[in-house]
């Protein structure tokens, strides 16, 4: 409930920041002042236009009645702050999370972020199948291991632009494994090496750097030497073509086992020609698939298997199924790695328009490796905007001082003790200042100053984070390399941590959109313990209110009656003579009654209001027993009595209760709140809202 409650505060908080609503002068001007605080006009109209969310035109009345929730809004946070509730551990926590949130998009490039998004969805039209080399060399590995890896890739490209096959040179000379065939052994049956195709695949499936060579590369094409986590890779693309999208189809499958002879084959083949041959004659694919499919899994389901994109099936499934222009046309036979299959298209799904995916591949970007551009290009922008500054020799220092073993979670920091140069430092933001004037005060020079102080980072800060991130690579890696990373991922943490912090002082909606937060939480908080709460926990305060207030919870007129429900006119006629004679209890003429069937009679006992049972509303309101009521079934009712207005147990209405004993100590509190804070409204200020 909290959490609901506070999302639904937050919902309306943070509608974005609105501006040229209110046309009025003066809107610095003091319009109230609460506890010592003074809240100018403008202050007021921007919370009052966030909450406007309908944009109604703005009355006296609405201006007013407003005005009174804000000053009991602010009377609220006021008591929270006296109680120290802003300094409390769990508001300064769940504060700092939503601080966090609402960072983000200051703290993102968003033109670089709406290029990726539309470079995105651009490659989402086209699918691509490309075969690849690589050399392996390490992220990590030291310079003259990167050489050497990259004239071995050099070197293989030259082999392939002078005429040798690329599929040839790939299963001699690639370091991925799936290129190469695999011998049959005693644990391991052989394996056909893909000789570097790697299929069809599109956006998002691969690395960034590797989808990008990909994209960028014509067909036929090979591309120069392309650097990703796993080494150097020479990119060749054989195919390109409009997207598939996503593709629901039902396959029937033979077989190949591995270790068949031609002759084997060669029936596969008839068999796979002849089911295919019954299809087009007089057989269902459905009952096909069922009977002679070796995918048992979908056979059953008449061949049908789950959505799946260009990346999920082999070349020449996707090949096939891309010639498969309508629903339900169905392939000629074509062999795979798996064996022959007959293919039908069920169903196809298209690329979605931008806007209505946005929010989804958004979100994949943001979990790619392309969202690193976003964040490389705002710590640019810092940096020039802050003017960073930094000594690189003083870097050069650590190489002295750290050896191979930091990368294996090996390192003192007493060996960097005598390290005290500046690393790197923020100037701030530059402003100009005079510098020289003439003797009547004209500017005759000017110089840059800064509006902040100089923030410097030292050798030992370094140090520091060097000792505070130590952790065991995979590889041994060279020290001067790790050192280089290490500085790059510090340097971009403190730029990140410095343009964070500058975020109130440089977005005034920033600072606006967080006080309201601050103040949110806090109002909540405190809310629920003197309201909402404690209206539930309350029982005895709850208890009294009631009994004070009983007669504001009254029951209409209502009919205190039985209704009897009979299979038909004999059955009614007997119960209607029990009832007359008034021996038996209800249960004991139930009893009597369905003796033989349970559904000769029902009997329906209760306080009804008007509106509340068809049958009551049909019936005249006097006590007896009413004449029979002929339908699908015979019914009659006995009213026993009309029950006058009366008050509702404070169980019967504890839920109206509650709400209005919350009502009535939220005013208690506002009343005690505005005799302990002084409240002044300038009420010639607030007239000049229109």
């Amino acid at each position: 409930m909290k959490t609901k409650l506070i999302k639904l505060f937050f919902t309306i908080v943070s509608v974005a920041f609105a501006t040229g609503v209110f046309a009025q002068k003066d809107n610095n001007a003091v319009l109230m002042t609460i506890a010592g605080e003074k809240i100018t006009k403008s202050e007021f109209l921007n919370v009052y236009n966030k909450n406007n969310l309908k944009k109604d035109v703005i009355d006296k009345k609405s201006l007013e009645e407003y005005l009174d929730l804000y000053i009991n809004f602010k009377l609220k946070v006021k008591e929270a702050e006296s109680l120290g509730l802003d300094t409390a551990v769990s508001f300064i926590t769940e504060l700092a999370g939503y601080r966090k949130q609402l960072a983000q998009p200051y703290l993102t490039d968003k033109e670089v972020n709406d290029n990726l998004l539309q470079e995105a969805y651009d490659r989402m039209q086209w699918d691509i199948r490309a075969s690849h080399i690589l050399v392996k060399v390490a992220i990590n590995a030291a310079p003259k291991d990167t050489l050497i890896a990259y004239n071995k890739i050099m070197g293989i490209r030259n082999r392939i632009i002078k005429g040798e096959s690329f599929a040839k040179v790939a299963a001699e000379m690639s370091e991925d494994p799936s290129a190469k065939e695999q011998a049959a052994s005693k644990n391991r049956s052989y394996v056909k090496g893909n000789e570097g195709d790697l299929g069809y695949f599109t956006v998002l499936d691969l690395v960034y750097t590797f989808e990008t060579a990909a994209y960028n590369t014509g067909v036929g094409k090979i591309s120069m030497p392309v650097r990703t986590d796993f080494g150097y890779h020479l990119v060749k693309v054989t195919d390109k073509k409009p997207a598939m999208g996503k593709v629901q189809v039902a396959h029937i499958l033979i077989t190949i086992p591995a270790n068949s002879t031609a002759d084997d084959s060669a029936k596969y083949k008839s068999k796979i020609h002849e089911v295919y041959n019954k299809i087009k004659t007089d057989s269902s694919f459905e009952n096909m698939a069922k009977q002679y499919s070796d995918d048992k899994a979908s056979a059953a389901k008449g061949g049908v298997i789950p959505w799946f994109g260009v990346n999920r099936m082999v070349p020449e499934f996707i090949e096939t199924i891309s010639k498969l222009k309508n629903k339900s046309d169905i392939s000629e036979p074509v062999q795979t790695m798996y064996g022959w299959h007959i293919i039908k298209l069920v169903d196809r799904k298209g690329i979605a328009s931008l806007d209505s995916i946005k929010p989804e591949l958004k979100t994949k970007i943001a979990k790619d490796s392309r969202s690193g551009k976003s964040k490389d290009a705002m710590i640019s922008k810092i940096k020039e905007e802050y003017n960073f500054r930094e000594d690189l020799k003083a870097l050069a220092d650590f190489y002295k001082v750290v050896n191979d073993s930091i990368s294996l979670g090996k390192w003192n920091i007493e060996k960097a003790k005598d390290l005290n140069k500046s690393l790197f430092s923020f100037l701030g933001l530059p402003f100009m200042e005079a510098d020289e004037k003439d003797k009547n005060g004209n500017i005759i020079t000017w110089r840059k100053s800064f509006f902040d102080k100089t923030i410097t980072y030292t050798q030992q800060d370094f140090a520091k984070y060097l000792a505070s991130h130590l952790s065991v690579s995979k590889t041994k890696e060279d020290s001067s390399v790790y050192v280089r990373k290490m500085y790059k991922q510090y340097v971009d943490e403190m730029a990140m941590n410095y343009e964070d912090s500058k975020l109130e002082s440089k977005y005034p909606e920033f600072k606006s959109l967080m006080k309201e937060y601050r103040d949110g939480i806090l109002l909540f908080e405190h809310t629920d313990e003197k309201v909402w709460s404690k209206a539930v926990k309350d029982t005895v305060g709850l208890k009294s209110f009631y009994e004070k207030n009983k007669n504001n919870y009254l029951w209409d007129d209502r009919l205190d009656a039985t209704i009897y429900t009979c299979a038909n006119a004999k059955i009614a006629k007997t119960t209607r003579n029990f009832v007359k004679k008034g021996k038996l209890t209800n249960d004991e003429i139930l009893k009597q009654i369905n003796k033989d069937s349970q559904l000769n009679l029902k009997i329906e006992s209760g306080k009804y209001l008007k509106k509340d049972n068809v049958i009551i509303d049909a019936i005249s309101w006097a006590p007896g027993i009413t004449n029979d009521i002929n339908g699908s079934s015979v019914v009659f009712v006995k009213v026993n009595r009309i029950i006058p207005k009366e008050p509702k147990t404070l169980a019967e209405a504890r839920g109206l209760i509650t709400a209005d004993y919350q009502t009535f100590l939220e005013k208690e509190w506002i009343s005690e709140l505005k005799k302990k804070y002084p409240v002044d409204v300038n009420m010639e200020v607030f007239s000049t809202i229109k």
